[in-house]
Formats: C-alpha cells, structure tokens, sequence
C-alpha cells in the first residue's frame, strides 16, 4: 500500500527529485522552498499537496516559448492592460494548484488588489489568460489537465498549442474546447483586445 509524506516548513528543502513522487505531500510554504533550492526544476503543486516535477525545456521549446512570450509582452507594453508573464511565474490558485504556466496575463485592477509580499510570492490569483506550450517530452493529457485547473478556477481563455502537430485546444469558460489545425495566428478576442499571436516561429522550425 502507498504512503503518504507530510513535508511541512524547513523539512526536505534540497532533493534529488525523480520525475514523480507518488504519495508525497508538500506544504504550501515547503513547495516554496522546494522551488527556490532547485531553481532548475518545474514543479507544479497539485490542489491536494501533491508534487509534479518536469524537466527543464529543451532548447527548441525554449525559443519557442521566448516567441511565444515576446509577442505578448510587446502586446502588454502597448496595451497598458494588465502585467504579462513568463514560464518562471507561478501562481496559486484559490484551491491550492501552484503551476507555472509558459506564458500568463492578469488584468491590472486585479493585480494591483495584491500585496507587495503577495505579488512576489507565488501570486494568490488565477491569471485572465494563460497558454501551455507543449514541449516532445510533455503529455498532452496533462498538459490539457494543467489548462483545465486554470479554467476551473476563473482564467478567461486558455491556449494548449502542440507545435509537433501543429495543433491549437482554445479554451473558454463554460464551452467545449475549439481545435484549430495549422492556424497562422491566434486572436486574443475579448480577453486580450487587440493581441493577435503570429505562430511563425512557433510551428515553424
């Protein structure tokens, strides 16, 4: 039978981490620290405790996501709308979930409501917008997992795009999920007004 590991605050903060831990625990404030000694790693905390541990990206999904994030950024910077974030942004959901998403938005008056220690923390809010960029090695079933915990919680549009399929899951509250093959560009509609995501350079090798 399994067990399950408590860690709780100054317990286990450095670890050799395999690709999963069955049955381990961590506290909110342990999985804050787990992050900051293994700044190498991309770990999610699931909404129950649980710990999610994924390699870094390779260096082909990391251009893209910079693709992915520098369009959005020069959008933000335009815009004056809200703060965008990158894949090292993490961010605590109402019940718990911690994940970094590749690439996030929050509308201003909401993030502004945050305090100083809350913004640099991982942020207790659920972005307005977030996209999952998948890498060879990710799954896509846990990745449309991680999109799902965002949209359950209050995110506005979520994107799953798979650049080997060249594949787009668009995600809105309260609607199935809209598949687009081989799109040239991504509309950031309501949510993001005026952002149009060109995917050169994202599908493109």
């Amino acid at each position: 039978m399994a067990t399950t590991t408590e860690i709780d605050h100054g317990e286990l903060v450095s670890l050799t981490l395999p690709t999963q831990l069955p049955g381990l625990r961590v506290s909110p404030e342990a999985f804050r620290e787990l992050c900051e000694a293994n700044p190498g790693l991309r770990l999610t905390r699931t909404s129950d405790g649980g710990l999610i541990v994924m390699a870094p990206a390779g260096s082909e999904s990391g251009s893209r996501n910079f693709c992915l994030s520098g369009q959005l950024w020069n959008w933000v910077r335009l815009s004056g709308l809200g703060v965008g974030f990158d894949s090292s942004a993490g961010f605590t959901l109402p019940n718990g979930f911690v994940h970094a998403p590749d690439a996030s938005w929050v509308a201003r008056d909401r993030w502004e409501r945050l305090t100083t220690d809350e913004k640099r923390r991982f942020a207790p809010v659920c972005p307005d917008f977030v996209a999952e960029l998948m890498s060879p090695s990710d799954r896509r079933s846990d990745t449309r997992e991680r999109l799902h915990e965002f949209m359950a919680q209050g995110a506005r549009l979520g994107w799953l795009i798979d650049p080997d399929r060249k594949e787009v899951e668009i995600h809105r509250p309260g609607r199935p999920a809209e598949t687009l093959k081989n799109p040239e560009s991504l509309s950031g509609e309501d949510v993001l007004p005026g952002f149009v995501l060109d995917l050169k350079g994202i599908f493109d090798e």
